[in-house]
């Protein structure tokens, strides 16, 4: 099991964190070939490696083959232990410029891409390949895919995760998972790692069963819930699913979790971006929608502290805590993803 490159959320504490809670390899967030080049401070400190977090990886995500080669060269330097190619981002945006998504519907560019990455990095580091099922549902589409999966392993790639949606899907509609047991059985024995609608360690483990990929990319699910992790493990182990994790337990986490961010960004930085985290770590809070509206609420350090005597007190009478939220309630509720995730 990994964490995914989650746009926007898997900074160095995020990943930190889920390493304490028993995630062995993890992803950056998604950067741009040319931002890498152009470096700079917020860049420096977007792309920093924690002396603990090892083995991580970088992904990059970008259209021209030159310059994703010196940027995959940067992160190498930059002490990343594997780089990561992106070609399934569908964000419009991103599809607009001929990235991410788009270059599966570019199959000769997508290859030197990948060909260029492997000459800068010149067996320094592993190489790995992030792939949506195709651009749509056609013939043509799935035809670009293979060709592409198979190059990757043919200039030494060693392994690809596939999403078990298209690039039109975005993330409407359930991942297909019969295509990734295609996708096992047509690569052998490389390696494949599975990603789509994995909220669950259960889900995780039903994956890999019931299409004999070598692993599971685990994105949303691990957002606000670290927990995913170690619960896995359990489940590899032949163990019973552990409880959801109490209150005190969540509060436990979340603390955590704000520590490394404050130590990352700066406490008035991280009292802002934290809310985006808080409102998912609110799913598993039996009074979900008042905690999750609590974590909107917070402007600073204090007022974090507040919010947390107030909804993850050691002494509180809280509901029994159940599940977290499935996906369709998260949409039902606002929520919102992007590349990556």
């Amino acid at each position: 099991m990994v964490q995914a490159a989650l746009s926007g959320y898997s900074d160095l504490p995020m990943r930190r964190l889920a390493r304490e809670y028993g995630c062995p390899y993890t992803l950056n967030e998604v950067v741009l070939d040319k931002m890498v080049a152009e470096g700079g401070k917020k860049m420096r400190r977007m792309l920093a490696v924690h002396p603990d977090e090892h083995p991580v990886a970088g992904q990059l995500m970008g259209a021209d083959p030159s310059q994703f080669a010196e940027a995959a060269g940067t992160l190498v330097e930059l002490g990343y232990d594997a780089i990561d190619v992106n070609f399934g981002c569908p964000v419009k945006k991103v599809l607009g410029r001929c990235r991410g998504g788009f270059l599966l519907s570019d199959p000769a560019t997508a290859i030197d891409i990948l060909r260029s990455v492997r000459d800068s990095v010149a067996g320094r580091r592993p190489l790995t390949l992030k792939m949506r099922r195709g651009m749509d549902d056609t013939p043509d589409s799935e035809r670009n895919f293979f060709s592409i999966l198979d190059a990757a392993f043919e200039l030494g790639f060693a392994a690809v995760t596939v999403h078990g949606r298209t690039v039109v899907q975005r993330y409407v509609g359930p991942s297909h998972w019969p295509f990734l047991e295609r996708v096992k059985r047509h690569v052998g024995e490389s390696t494949i790692l599975g990603s789509g609608d994995l909220f669950s360690a259960t889900d995780c483990k039903r994956m890999i069963d019931e299409t004999g990929v070598d692993g599971v990319s685990i994105a949303r699910g691990a957002i606000g819930n670290p927990f995913i992790f170690n619960e896995c493990r359990a489940l590899w182990a032949g163990e019973p699913l552990p409880p959801p994790p109490s209150v005190i337990e969540q509060g436990r986490a979340i603390n955590r979790h704000f520590e490394l961010m404050v130590d990352h960004w700066g406490a008035e930085k991280a009292s802002v971006l934290f809310r985006k985290y808080g409102v998912r770590y609110a799913e598993m809070h039996p009074l979900y929608e008042k905690v999750k509206m609590a974590f909107v609420a917070v402007r600073s350090a204090e007022q974090m502290r507040e919010m947390m005597n107030t909804w993850y007190a050691a002494d509180g009478d809280y509901p029994e805590v159940t599940r977290r939220l499935r996906p369709e309630a998260l949409v039902a509720a606002g929520a919102t993803f992007e590349c990556g995730v």
